[in-house]
Order: structure tokens, then C-alpha cells, then sequence
């Protein structure tokens, strides 16, 4: 990995090497990194992973295994922009399994981690002039757990 541009540090509690061959399994574009290893000099038990490199769709990772001091909210998530439904429900499987579902397209992995699987026409039909028609789709939206391409269409057609 290059040394320009920036890294986002996911922390976990001992997780690290699984959480980052999870996140490359469920997306196509991606790759594990270098695999540091805590020493003598102490922060984990000697030939533990202290943290793991990744990529996914070009930007950067690294897993920490900080311990047990801090934990994920939903104050940070990533988002995923999905072309179609069958894109929102095959990452909606993958990233709920051993998670949960939350609301309007928010999810939280078996890390903790909060994603947000949004189809990408969903932002189009918001930013509808109507206001009319973008309050119908903001009102189906929220009345959804996963989201659903067809019902948002439907709400911004009044049908």
C-alpha cells in the first residue's frame, strides 16, 4: 500500500485479523494488506496481530487490535452505493449475517461496524423538485429496514 492519501483505523478488541478477511470476502474489489504482529516490547501478547491491511474498492484499512477500551457507534458508518436491488440485497445478507438490521438501510455488522446499503437512485428521487414526490419517498424510506428500490419508485409515483 502507498504511503499517500489516508488510511481509515478501524479499533477492535482482538477481532482484527477476522474483521478485515470478512470485509474482503464480502466485497469483489478488495485485498488483505501486511499483517503486524505485537513484540515484546508490550500494547498485545507477544506474535499477536496488532494490526491488519486492506482495501476495499480503493480505500485504505487497517484493523487494530487496540483492546477492549473503545467500541464502534453509529455516529461513523460507510456507505455502500448499490446500482440495483439485487446489489442492496446481496450486501445487506452478507454484512447483517451475524449483525443486525436497523432502520432505512442501516445495519450493523458482527463487529459493531454501521454501514448504510443505499441504491444509488434513492438520492435521485430525494432530490426530486417536487416536493410532493420527495416527501413520499423520505416517508418510505423511513417505514423500511432494508431498502427497497421498487416500493421508493412507487412512493415517488403517488402510486
Amino acid at each position: 500500500m502507498s504511503s499517500d492519501g489516508f488510511t481509515t483505523c478501524l479499533w477492535f478488541d482482538g477481532q482484527a485479523e477476522e474483521a478485515a478477511e470478512f470485509y474482503v470476502s464480502v466485497f469483489d474489489d478488495s485485498r488483505l494488506g501486511r499483517t503486524l504482529r505485537y513484540t515484546e516490547a508490550g500494547g498485545g501478547p507477544a506474535g499477536s496481530v496488532m494490526t491488519v491491511e486492506f482495501e476495499i474498492n480503493g480505500q485504505r484499512f487497517v484493523a487494530l487490535n487496540g483492546g477492549p477500551e473503545f467500541t464502534f457507534s453509529e455516529a461513523v458508518s460507510f456507505q455502500i452505493h448499490c446500482a440495483d436491488q439485487a446489489e442492496v440485497d446481496r450486501y445487506w445478507s452478507r454484512l447483517t449475517d451475524g449483525g443486525e438490521e436497523v432502520q432505512c438501510g442501516w445495519l450493523k455488522d458482527r463487529f459493531g461496524v454501521s454501514w448504510q446499503v443505499v441504491p444509488t437512485e434513492l438520492l435521485e428521487l430525494l432530490a426530486d423538485p417536487d416536493p410532493e414526490k420527495a416527501e413520499r419517498v423520505t416517508r418510505a424510506m423511513f417505514s423500511m429496514v432494508k431498502l427497497d428500490i421498487a416500493e421508493l419508485r412507487r412512493a415517488h409515483a403517488g402510486t
